[in-house]
């Protein structure tokens, strides 16, 4: 099966069959500019503002939403690529969210029992 995907302002042509993905091109694409709305909406009070990332690295993101239920780092730290971070409760069941690369841990922005959306920022590397 092919299919096209589009990724900062990206489309890839992506071919899928039952043993292998193949990239078949990618191209550029001018995305139009949204304008802003006539007249505001109104919408619920908003909800208290998550951590957010003063950092600049590489960010782990959450996968799923979930709840967080243990965090083994804290700023400063050093890690290895594929080191377990923290572990994220989804769905009853324990996910490890693990160190993309290697590096000093420069911010968490969670802490155990934070529930957390799908590619929430958890912390900077």
């Amino acid at each position: 099966m092919k299919y096209e995907v589009m990724l900062n302002n990206k489309k890839y042509e992506i071919e899928v069959d039952e043993c292998s993905v193949a990239l078949t091109g990618v191209s550029e694409v001018s995305m139009p500019v949204a304008s802003a709305p006539a007249a505001p909406v109104a919408s619920a009070p908003a909800a208290p503002a998550a951590p957010t990332a003063s950092a600049s690295g590489t960010s782990v993101l959450s996968p799923m939403p979930g709840s967080i239920l243990a965090v083994n780092i804290t700023n400063g730290q050093s890690v290895r690529a594929g080191e377990v971070l923290m572990i994220l409760e989804a769905m009853k069941m324990e996910n490890d969210i693990v160190a993309p690369c290697d590096g000093i841990v420069k911010q968490v922005l969670v802490t155990k029992g934070t529930t957390v959306e799908t590619d929430q920022v958890l912390a900077i590397i």
